[in-house]
């Protein structure tokens, strides 16, 4: 695509020396991470379009019923295509989503087990079992539908699978939009 040079960074990381990838990953791996997702909720959200490869508010003003979606749109379109890493996306989630995960997280609200059961009190991870916090509620809702479906082939994947078979499409929004409201 225009503006992406995935060859350049393939390059750039071949021509790296074992000690520079070590330094690397020890920088790397002490940040804290910081959350790139601003939950928002409401009833409705912005009018949004396709912009090359990801949905954008759209340039036309104005907003839309939200409904049983999540709409997620890079919070400053430039500063995404320029690809900042200080980037941050909004996500806007329907009213009372948020509460409402929270209390199937910590209790599964009779449909499941609690989610901070495997993922940790905060849903940070415990290790093997990964962060769910600050998560991209869209790509959590894609995984919850994957488990449920059975296409994923990781190793936790056959312990997800009876853990998401009770939710409702109502229930793995709210699961999401809670743990994306959640600092990583």
């Amino acid at each position: 695509m225009e503006g992406r040079n995935p060859k350049l960074m393939v390059d750039t990381a071949r021509a790296m020396t074992n000690e520079e990838i070590a330094a690397a990953a020890a920088y790397f791996s002490a940040l804290t991470p910081r959350s790139a997702i601003k939950v928002l909720e409401s009833t409705n959200a912005p009018k949004t379009q396709v912009v090359d490869w990801h949905l954008a508010v759209a340039s036309t003003a104005g907003t839309e019923p939200l409904g049983r979606r999540i709409i997620e749109v890079p919070g400053d379109l430039e500063q995404f295509e320029r690809r900042d890493g200080r980037s941050r996306w909004v996500a806007y989630v329907p009213v009372a989503s948020v509460q409402r995960g929270q209390k199937l997280v910590t209790s599964g609200d009779g449909k499941t087990v609690p989610c901070s059961t495997c993922h940790g009190p905060l849903l940070k991870g415990v290790s093997p079992i990964p962060g769910i916090a600050g998560r991209s509620p869209s790509y959590l809702i894609r995984q919850l539908y994957d488990f449920r479906a059975g296409v994923r082939a990781g190793a936790g994947s056959a312990l997800m699978k009876p853990i998401v078979a009770n939710l409702s499409v109502d229930d793995m929004i709210s699961l999401a939009a809670y743990a994306a409201s959640l600092d990583p």
